[in-house]
């Protein structure tokens, strides 16, 4: 029987860290969140942090790295980790359980494949692509001043860009992670919805820019438009 579990063990170890360094991932970020370390502060030492979580250093360490890269802490050399950004209590209110992380690695996966989607979709979109996609709009208008979430009209906007670069790889990769995109909006919908209307009215203008510049047919303006929304849309998570 042992000899027989070994392999599952070694197979399974790099996924089951992964989950380790992203539950650390939130319970720093958490700790962030509420205040217990203020912008400003410095962290705990790794041997102390790791001590304090019960990890280890590679996992820690991996933990940390995506709070840099989310712009949350920084790191100064000989000085240790410092938090730069203080998320807002909402995101740990509105966010499944153990889904930050992944949701953060979702928001650059997406920059990158719904970027190139746009670039394409703005050389071949056909009337009837811009005509679904005005309704889109049209709708997410309405959600916005009747303040419901809109979510299922905000994929379905960015599905009938995909649907428009005439590359059906590019819907296939999307709807292969479409859960985890919903809870992504739902999350970044839900947070502007606890703002003043001119969030949402912000995000609604990011995707009006992508939709006039594949309607002028400028793939590299929609390009540009759609990595810049995504990128805000990962940004206003962690907007304290």
């Amino acid at each position: 029987m042992a000899t027989a579990k070994q392999p599952v063990k070694i197979a399974t170890k790099s996924g089951r860290d992964r989950t380790l360094s992203d539950q650390v991932y939130e319970k720093i970020l958490a700790m962030i969140s509420k205040g217990e370390k203020p912008v400003g502060a410095k962290l705990p030492t790794e041997h102390a942090l790791s001590e304090q979580l019960e990890v280890s250093r590679p996992v820690l360490r991996q933990a940390l790295k995506q709070l840099r890269e989310d712009g949350v802490i920084v790191s100064r050399q000989g000085s240790g980790s410092f938090v730069q950004r203080r998320p807002e209590g909402a995101v740990l209110d509105f966010a499944p359980v153990g889904s930050i992380a992944d949701i953060q690695r979702t928001f650059e996966f997406r920059a990158a494949i719904e970027g190139e989607a746009a670039y394409l979709a703005a050389q071949r979109r056909t009337d009837v692509d811009l005509t679904k996609m005005r309704a889109l709009l049209t709708e997410l208008d309405r959600c916005i001043r009747e303040g419901e979430l809109g979510v299922d009209t905000d994929e379905d906007f960015h599905e009938a860009i995909c649907a428009a670069s005439g590359n059906q790889y590019f819907s296939a990769a999307r709807s292969s992670m479409k859960s985890n995109i919903l809870t992504g909006l739902n999350l970044t919908r839900n947070l502007s919805l606890t703002k003043p209307q001119e969030r949402m009215e912000m995000v609604q203008r990011e995707h009006y820019e992508i939709f006039d510049a594949i309607e002028k047919q400028d793939a590299d303006a929609a390009r540009i438009a759609m990595r810049a929304h995504v990128e805000n849309a990962r940004k206003r998570v962690f907007e304290g």
